[in-house]
């Protein structure tokens, strides 16, 4: 176990840092001039020029790659042209639209997200994996035909549709849920809860689909292995049979699915939160993609891609204590 873990680590250490390359110049490479990007349109080639050399694009680019890595574990000073600035690690860079650094603008925006992405996981997680045990309960009857389709017509309709006819049944004519404004947990859990809900629930109706497919099919297939016809053949009931060894098989695809989304929910629900009004990492990106803030683009999508890989290593490490065969893969 000793040794999985740590190629484990290993691997993922080399995927960021094989990611933060990958960003790096796609980002600050390959859109051209980047002192006229963070300067604006109406700068004058003096002041490009000066934010040129603020910024150290005169380097060679593998030294300005290794200034972004040094930043990143041992902060950096930036010139502001009246001074010096010191953004501290894990250094991102500084927003060309406020002067606030990256790191300090996700980290204020990151509680919001991380609200919606966990109460949303949990819901959909309990939606996806109980649907699919329940149709592989009732397979072969009604009740797993009508499971299928709910499950397919969720696939298929996108979040910001279901979202919008929430907030038309439950906000504007039932009146039983307000339109979400974001509380802090700290402020007020009561209140917190309360208005992610209609988030949580509009997120888990569409991802709750692919779980309860893949739970299903999964099971399916563990049920038809030689070792479940010798217990039905010893008189072991169809409930334990369904509970303890169907389901335990089908947690492994579950758990690796499940780390790529709660990875990705981190790094902003984007149209949900855009829908709801929720000030989450996800806004946060919309905006600065519409203002070119590179840094932010740029600090966002490796936290992201950090999410990812941290959730992946955490869902491997869970695969390995629920099968002892993924330890030897």
């Amino acid at each position: 176990m000793t040794w999985f873990l740590l190629r484990r680590l290993g691997g993922a250490l080399f995927v960021l840092l094989a990611l933060s390359l990958v960003v790096y110049a796609a980002f600050y490479v390959a859109p051209g001039n980047v002192a006229q990007i963070a300067c604006g349109p109406r700068c004058s080639p003096a002041q490009v020029a000066q934010v040129s050399e603020q910024l150290r694009l005169d380097d060679p680019v593998y030294v300005q790659y290794a200034h972004f890595l040094q930043s990143l574990v041992a902060g950096r000073d930036y010139s502001t042209g009246t001074g010096v600035v010191h953004c501290q690690a894990p250094c991102l860079g500084l927003s060309y639209q406020s002067g606030q650094q990256v790191t300090q603008l996700i980290v204020a925006k990151l509680p919001a997200t991380a609200s919606l992405a966990v109460g949303a996981f949990v819901l959909w997680m309990v939606l996806g994996v109980g649907t699919g045990v329940l149709s592989v309960w009732r397979r072969g009857r009604a009740t797993e035909r009508l499971l299928t389709g709910i499950t397919l017509a969720g696939m298929a309709t996108p979040v910001f549709v279901i979202g919008l006819l929430l907030i038309i049944i439950c906000v504007t004519a039932l009146r039983i849920l307000p339109f979400p404004d974001y509380v802090p947990f700290t402020e007020d859990p009561e209140q917190w809860a309360w208005n992610l809900l209609l988030p949580w629930i509009s997120l888990a109706l569409v991802s709750a689909a692919p779980y309860a497919r893949m739970t299903r099919a999964s099971m399916l297939e563990t049920l038809a292995e030689d070792h479940v016809r010798t217990f039905r053949a010893y008189g072991v009931s169809e409930r334990v049979i369904v509970a303890r060894h169907a389901l335990r098989g089908a947690l492994a695809p579950v758990i690796a699915l499940g780390a790529l989304d709660i990875g990705s929910m981190f790094g902003g629900a984007v149209l949900t939160e855009s829908l709801f009004g929720i000030p989450g990492v996800g806004r946060e990106l919309v905006a600065a993609v519409r203002n070119v803030d590179l840094p932010v683009v740029v600090g966002l999508v490796l936290v992201t891609g950090f999410f990812v890989v941290l959730a992946n290593a955490v869902a491997d490490i869970l695969q390995a204590m629920a099968d002892r065969r993924v330890v030897l893969s």
